[in-house]
């Protein structure tokens, strides 16, 4: 079985209810996460989740709604584990591998204090051997790759493909990814305009995880419906015109979650998309199953 949590359906924007993007699948007891915003790995925890059973992290995109809390996961993961995990494995589009770099590594990583501390700090070490682990310890390691749009990773039951998203090119790259398992498939859209790459990679898709920033009518009137966001009436066209069979909104802005928007917004979306509609909120989780 396939279950889908979603920790982050938010925006830059935060709510008492919902902050940035982050969403983990679990797929035949691997647990793969896509995007890391705003408290990801405390919201995890809510959901039941624990940092080192996280192996794989790929990234849509370089902003701070997506990847703010990667230091944190990433020093987390490490802390908590006992040296016998699954090496990390991290994939995003170009600047991953940097910013990876400028978090973790000995000369130039902005956290290499604190591992550097945990090593060799006498109570540090006594911890990490009381959780199971052996000294000496290691320090943290990633294998992180900036990748493009094509087949990405492929795990026991699963397959991780990617192409371009239309969101904040040429300043950063962005990316869309399908996850296609024994059980189904499941395309998380990262932050997009409607496009042709993310039609075709949702094609006939199980599930879509759809930025939804707000009502497109509003959006369009204050000029937010151009070139990089999708809203209510993009969010069902394309998934009506993919054959999505269920469309689970996410990135939804604090207007579009108010009583009244949201209540027009899934009519207005319904009116568009005859399939399963489902509106996103934090610790929610849904499971897979192909129909």
């Amino acid at each position: 079985m396939v279950k889908i949590y979603l920790l982050g359906t938010g925006t830059p924007t935060p709510t008492p209810t919902r902050f940035g993007s982050s969403h983990v699948i679990e797929v035949g007891g691997e647990y793969i996460m896509f995007d890391c915003g705003p408290a990801t790995t405390y919201k995890m925890v809510q959901s039941g989740l624990w940092p080192t059973q996280i192996d794989k992290l790929f990234f849509s995109h370089h902003h701070f709604d997506h990847d703010v809390d990667y230091p944190c996961f990433l020093l987390c993961r490490w802390d908590q584990s006992v040296g016998k995990e699954n090496q990390l494995e991290v994939y995003g589009p170009t600047l991953t591998e940097l910013i990876t770099e400028r978090i973790l590594s000995e000369d130039v990583g902005a956290f290499a204090h604190d591992w550097k501390a945990r090593i060799n700090n006498v109570g540090s070490q006594r911890v990490f051997v009381n959780r199971g682990g052996t000294l000496p310890r290691k320090p943290p390691a990633v294998d992180v790759r900036d990748i493009g749009p094509g087949y990405v990773h492929s795990g026991r039951d699963w397959q991780v493909t990617s192409t371009t998203a239309q969101h904040a090119q040429p300043w950063l790259d962005c990316l869309a990814y399908r996850l296609d398992t024994n059980d189904g498939s499941v395309v998380f859209t990262g932050d997009t305009t409607p496009c042709d790459t993310v039609l075709e990679l949702a094609k006939d898709a199980d599930v879509m995880l759809c930025m939804c920033w707000g009502d497109s009518d509003v959006m369009d009137a204050i000029g937010e419906g151009e070139g990089s966001m999708t809203g209510t009436r993009g969010a069902a066209e394309m998934a009506q015109e993919a054959g999505v069979k269920k469309l689970v909104l996410v990135h939804t802005g604090p207007s579009l979650c108010e009583h009244g928007a949201m209540e027009k917004g899934i009519g207005d979306i319904k009116k568009i998309y005859d399939g399963e509609l489902v509106f996103g909120e934090e610790h929610m989780t849904l499971d897979l199953v192909r129909k």
